[in-house]
């Protein structure tokens, strides 16, 4: 995904790095932030536990983590995932977009577990 503020503004990319397990997001070409999600299956279903998200400090207050966060949880439910929101900044940002409504798992100790090891 990529949204250009303003003309002179840097382009705003939206990417996966799945070696990394996470999304990134670029401005320009230097990394602004990220999200970072561990894949997890349980009892057949995919699910990615989102479970931190960082925006560098001199790119706070662009918008970015939202960008991030929504391409993150959109492309991830496209690929068949449920979403499973540990960060704290994901769960804030679904109690105000219904992007992925319907596909959002609650937080369960086995989730947690998995993130331990």
């Amino acid at each position: 995904m990529t949204t250009p503020d303003s003309p002179d503004s840097p382009e705003v990319t939206v990417q996966e790095d799945p070696g990394r397990h996470r999304f990134e997001v670029l401005s320009g070409e230097a990394l602004a932030g990220f999200s970072q999600y561990l894949e997890h299956e349980e009892d057949g279903t995919r699910q990615r536990i989102f479970f931190h998200t960082e925006i560098d400090d001199a790119y706070k207050g662009q918008g970015l983590a939202s960008q991030l966060t929504r391409t993150a949880l959109t492309d991830s439910v496209a690929a068949g995932f449920r979403i499973v929101p540990v960060c704290t900044y994901v769960k804030r940002w679904l109690g105000s977009h219904d992007d992925v409504e319907g596909h959002v798992d609650r937080v369960r100790p086995e989730h947690l577990e998995a993130l331990r090891r």
